[in-house]
């Protein structure tokens, strides 16, 4: 557990490491650097504190980074960046509905895009969201600051593996006893 300030702003007050006591700020910080380089699986929860006591009171109770298992998903459903004119290689899991507005840490909120895109999306104007298609592909409505909405539509699965002539009248054989 570490304080904002020590985490973003180069504080210097120690992290508190679960079952070994008080890191320095600067280790803890190089810890939670090299877990995210190193693709391991981390979260980021803000605990919340009484002013005068700094006795703990809350947590917030969804995660605000995306699991592992819940990141590959989207590299498997997405592939590329799912900006309609981008096709780079997937740098980051972003939230479609962002948390500032109570987005949800889901399959349905999350999408892959690169670093360049992502960064452009949380500029002045533009607007993404998920939208309702209920069984069918994963849909982002994007808005540009000039006023244009774009779809973008996950790219479709690999169509089912074609059956021969002799599965067909096995399967109808089987099904049929």
């Amino acid at each position: 557990m570490l304080s904002d300030e020590t985490l973003l702003a180069g504080g210097h007050e120690a992290a508190q490491l679960q079952g070994l006591g008080p890191v320095p700020a600067a280790i803890a910080r190089q810890l939670v650097a090299d877990a995210v380089d190193n693709d391991t699986e981390t979260s980021l929860r803000r605990v919340y504190s009484c002013p005068q006591s700094g006795a703990l009171t809350a947590m917030e109770s969804q995660a605000r980074t995306f699991p592992k298992s819940l990141r590959k998903l989207i590299d498997l459903r997405d592939r590329t960046c799912r900006t309609p004119w981008c096709d780079a290689p997937i740098r980051h899991h972003d939230h479609i509905r962002s948390r500032r507005t109570l987005g949800k840490t889901t399959a349905r909120n999350g999408s892959g895009l690169c670093e360049a895109c992502n960064y452009a999306k949380e500029g002045d104007g533009w607007s993404a969201r998920p939208v309702g298609n209920p069984g069918g592909t994963h849909l982002i409505d994007l808005g540009t600051p000039t006023g244009h909405h774009y779809r973008s539509a996950a790219p479709p699965l690999p169509a089912a593996a074609r059956q021969s002539e002799a599965e067909t009248v096995l399967g109808t054989h089987l099904r049929a006893s």
